[in-house]
């Protein structure tokens, strides 16, 4: 069964091994979980998956697999007689329940009274004292009380009645779906390069240990600076025209950046790169920042990282002037090969579907400038994308 299992976690493109299984195959022999569904979801899960955008994968995977269990308790009623139910039932009731259960007749009194009201009763009941329901006195039902009587249905306050695995809680972290700002923060912390600055404000715990065993015991705190992510980046935005529909997602983007890069500059441009870009929206023609002037402010060990869909004019980016905005004297390619060589990691973020770039020019025309280092504005793509900055 785990076998199938596995190869059904493989199918959906979860990247399990053998080691995953044999981890699992040992903790079940060491009966860490035992008889209980969801128990079994959750340690399996964190046995078999070491990635959490793969959750909602393990999710469809595990209930195609196990969703037939679901009819086991009928199979034991079937299968297991009655008589030997009773019995075993009995020998684990102390003389105290022994005792309980004969004020109302006797077990099989109790018994056929449940069977008489489930006939009798047609609806739901809540609270009460006869009828079988929830909250009540009654000697059947759930979530009530009653010194001695049948609990009907799953405990409800203890238990979970939904299959976890149907579920789907975890549908967003998957990698090819779109983001949220939690998902983007994930993939932006791949390019990380961390520093030691500033003051003395954190606890070195490997170094206090260290210190206060060659100090005979005595507590000798250690603190150093704390850690900053030292990557720097500049940020560019694509605003207005095709953009439009793609606003909550870049703003998203924009907002998870600013979180996770101290050192981070932006502007905004439209369409395509030319001699300026600004930092404010309502004053774009009046306050602009010349790219050179970015190029000789920055370092060459920024980061550069373009957002925008690359969709437009193919003239717009091969021809002096084709510009949809102001008369641009060079051609967008000229500054574009500008930016790539005073830069030496240069990416293309784009918010289209990857698979449909091959239908517009200027994609096709954006990607060739970049070498294709474009990248899809989903939790894969940025991961891509990240990994190739951080080298």
């Amino acid at each position: 069964m785990l076998i199938n299992f596995f190869q059904g976690l493989r199918d959906v493109g979860v990247p399990v091994t053998s080691r995953e299984l044999l981890d699992l195959v040992h903790g079940l022999q060491q009966k860490i979980v035992f008889a209980n569904m969801d128990d079994f979801y959750y340690f399996s899960r964190a046995c078999m998956v070491k990635d959490e955008k793969y959750f909602d994968r393990f999710d469809r995977a595990f209930g195609l697999h196990f969703k037939d269990l679901e009819a086991l308790d009928d199979i034991i009623e079937v299968l297991i007689p009655d008589d030997w139910l009773r019995s075993e039932f009995m020998k684990n009731l102390s003389e105290e329940d022994k005792a309980k259960i004969e004020t109302l007749g006797g077990l099989e009194k109790l018994i056929e009274e449940f069977k008489k009201r489930l006939e009798e009763q047609k609806k739901r009941h809540q609270g009460g004292n006869k009828w079988i329901g929830t909250g009540g006195t009654s000697p059947f039902g759930q979530e009530g009380f009653h010194p001695e009587g049948i609990r009907v249905g799953p405990n409800g306050r203890n238990r979970k009645a939904v299959k976890v695995w149907e579920k789907r809680d975890y549908a967003n972290l998957d990698d090819s779906v779109e983001l949220g700002t939690r998902n983007i923060k994930m993939a932006l912390r791949r390019l990380r390069r961390f520093a030691r600055t500033g003051a003395a404000e954190q606890l070195d715990l490997d170094d206090t240990i260290r210190s206060t065993a060659r100090n005979a015991g005595l507590l000798d705190i250690k603190m150093v600076p704390e850690r900053h992510n030292a990557v720097k980046v500049l940020l560019f935005f694509d605003v207005g025209g095709s953009m439009d529909p793609h606003v909550k997602i870049c703003e998203e983007l924009f907002s998870a950046a600013r979180t996770e890069f101290k050192h981070m500059e932006y502007f905004y441009f439209h369409n395509f790169i030319y001699e300026s870009v600004w930092k404010n929206n309502i004053r774009r023609h009046n306050e602009r920042t010349p790219i050179l002037d970015i190029m000789h402010k920055y370092a060459h060990d920024y980061k550069v990282v373009l957002v925008g869909d690359a969709s437009m004019s193919p003239y717009e980016i091969a021809q002096p002037g084709g510009s949809v905005e102001h008369w641009n004297e060079e051609a967008g390619e000229v500054w574009m090969r500008r930016l790539s060589s005073t830069y030496d990691k240069v990416i293309w973020i784009n918010p289209v579907p990857e698979e449909e770039w091959e239908y517009t020019q200027s994609i096709v025309m954006t990607r060739q400038l970049l070498e294709g280092r474009m990248y899809p504005l989903n939790l894969k793509g940025l991961e891509e994308g990240m990994a190739y900055l951080s080298k």
